[in-house]
C-alpha cells in the first residue's frame, strides 16, 4: 500500500481559484474521507491525486515520490467512479479483467486475478451475466472489482454510492468497509453524505471552498469541532446556534445567557477572547425535556417528526430563535405544546460570533 502528502497544492482555472493550498498527509492503509458541501473541491482534489487533473502548484508525494507529473497509469492507483463506467457488451468477467487486458496480462493471470476479486465481492455467481442482467449495487461491485485486480497502492473512491437507493447504499457501505478491513488498503474516499463519512474514515478531512477546515477522526470532528462550519456540518440534524451574550468570562470557563436560555457556564476554549457576544451551539442529541419551569430553554414546538426510533422536535423558543431537538423516548409532541429543555453545559460549544 502507500503513503500520500499534499504539500500546499493549489488548483486554478485561469482566474478562479478552486483548491487554495492544501497541506495533508495520509498514512499506509489509512481511509481518508473528503466531506464537504457541493462545490466545495473535494472532487476537483481526488482527480488531482488520481492525476485527472492537472496540479496548479504544491507537491504530491505517494510513498515519498513527487507525482506532479506522473500520468495516471503511473500513479499506482484505482479509481472507482460515481457512474459506474462498465462496459455493457462485456460480461462481468471481462468487465472485471478489461484494466489486465489493457495491460497484456497472461489468460492465467486474469483468471486468477479475477475469481479472487469475486471472492471478496461475492460476486462469483454473477461473472457470466453482462451489465443489464445487474442491480445498481452489483454493478457498483463490478466497478470495485476492476479496481482491486490492479492491485493499487491507493484506491481512489468519488461518490461511488449516490446512484443507488437508499438500502443500498447502507449495504454496499457496509460492503466498502468490509473491504478496506480485509485488503488494509490506502483509500481516499469523496461524499457529501455525512453518514458515509462518520462510519468508513479513519479520518475525515471538512473542506469549504477549496480549503480544508478540520482534519481528524470522526468522533474528534463531531465532539471538538474547531469551527463553527464543521460543528453545522457534521451531525444529523444539524448543531442549534444560539447568539448569546457573555456576561463573565474566566480562564477557561464563560457565563453565558439570551432571552431564551437560562444564565449558564460554558467551557469557551480559548475561542471568544474577550467579546462579549457570542454563538453557543447545541447538538440536538444533548437535550431532554424537563417539567414546566425547570428547564435551561423554553419554547414551543412548531413541528415534530416521529421516526420510530426517534422524535425530531422543531421549535420556537421564546426570543423567535429556531431550535431542533432529538428525543429517543416514545413520547408525543403536539403544535403550540410548551417544552422546557435540560442539557449539558459540559457538551455545549462557545464559537466567535463573527464567525
Amino acid at each position: 500500500m502507500a503513503t500520500l502528502k499534499l504539500t500546499d497544492v493549489r488548483k486554478s482555472y485561469g482566474n478562479v481559484d478552486v483548491i487554495k493550498g492544501v497541506d495533508l498527509e495520509i498514512s499506509d492503509g489509512e481511509f481518508v474521507v473528503f466531506v464537504g458541501p457541493s462545490g466545495c473541491g473535494k472532487s476537483t482534489l481526488l482527480r488531482m491525486i488520481s492525476g485527472l487533473e492537472d496540479i496548479t502548484s504544491g507537491t504530491l508525494e505517494i510513498d515519498g515520490k513527487r507525482v506532479n507529473e506522473l500520468p495516471p497509469k503511473d500513479r499506482g492507483i484505482a479509481m472507482v467512479f460515481q457512474s459506474y463506467a462498465i462496459f455493457p457488451h462485456m460480461t462481468v468477467r471481462e468487465n472485471v479483467a478489461f484494466g489486465l487486458t489493457i495491460a497484456r496480462a497472461s489468460k492465467a493471470e486474469k483468471e486468477a486475478k479475477v475469481a479472487e476479486a469475486a471472492r471478496i465481492l461475492q460476486m462469483e455467481h454473477l461473472l457470466d451475466r453482462r451489465p443489464s442482467q445487474l442491480s445498481g449495487g452489483q454493478r457498483q461491485r463490478v466497478a470495485i472489482g476492476r479496481a482491486i485486480v490492479r492491485k493499487p497502492k491507493v484506491f481512489l473512491f468519488d461518490e461511488p454510492l449516490s446512484n443507488l437507493d437508499a438500502a443500498l447504499r447502507m449495504d454496499m457501505r457496509m460492503e466498502i468497509g468490509k473491504l478496506h478491513g480485509q485488503l488494509g488498503a490506502t483509500m481516499v474516499y469523496v461524499t457529501h453524505d455525512q453518514v458515509e463519512a462518520m462510519t468508513l474514515a479513519d479520518k475525515i478531512v471538512v473542506l469549504k471552498d477549496g480549503r480544508v477546515m478540520q482534519a481528524g477522526s470522526p468522533m474528534e470532528l463531531f465532539h471538538e469541532p474547531a469551527n463553527r462550519f464543521v460543528a453545522g456540518f457534521l451531525g444529523a440534524p444539524s448543531m442549534n446556534f444560539l447568539d448569546v451574550e457573555v456576561t463573565d468570562r474566566t480562564e477557561r470557563e464563560a457565563n453565558v445567557t439570551n432571552a431564551a436560555l437560562e444564565p449558564i457556564r460554558v467551557a469557551h476554549r480559548n475561542r471568544i477572547n474577550g467579546a462579549r457576544t457570542a454563538v453557543l451551539g447545541i447538538r440536538p442529541q444533548h437535550v431532554r425535556a424537563t417539567e414546566p419551569g425547570q428547564g435551561m430553554l423554553h419554547g414551543k414546538v412548531t413541528l415534530a417528526e416521529r421516526l420510530g426510533s426517534e422524535t425530531v422536535v422543531d421549535m420556537t423558543l421564546k426570543d423567535g430563535s429556531k431550535f431542533i431537538a432529538t428525543f429517543g423516548e416514545d413520547k408525543v409532541f403536539r403544535p403550540g405544546e410548551s417544552v422546557d429543555l435540560l442539557f449539558d453545559p459540559e457538551r455545549a460549544l462557545l464559537f466567535p460570533a463573527e464567525e
